[in-house]
């Protein structure tokens, strides 16, 4: 397969990241300098899918926040933060403030483990 890279700015970039898929068989499509990839998106799930031996159409749409169906990175977490709590407690917040005031650890939870 061959394809004419796509610059999308007259010659000066060559189309990088996500864009509607050019195909219309996915969502979007990841360009590599200009190239339609195997790496596809639908309704924020990427996979793979080699692109057709088709020719590029004249105009890519980039994919922006706006145009995008991804989640973004909202839902991701780490693997060892499942069993964690919330980094932010108010009571610890408040305990921290008294601490502060008090020049020592005089509200401190049992044991001292905050």
């Amino acid at each position: 397969m061959s394809w004419a890279a796509y610059t999308g700015r007259v010659g000066i970039t060559a189309a990088e990241g996500w864009y509607r898929d050019p195909y219309a068989i996915h969502e979007d499509r990841w360009m590599s300098q200009g190239q339609p990839t195997k790496l596809v998106r639908d309704a924020g799930i990427e996979s793979y899918d080699p692109p057709p031996d088709l020719p590029l159409p004249d105009v890519l749409v980039p994919v922006t926040a706006d145009t995008s169906t991804s989640s973004g990175d909202s839902d991701l977490r780490r693997a060892d933060d499942a069993g964690q709590e919330d980094p932010y407690s108010a009571k610890r917040a408040g305990q921290a403030v008294l601490d502060a005031l008090g020049g020592g650890a005089i509200v401190d939870e049992p044991g001292g483990d905050w």
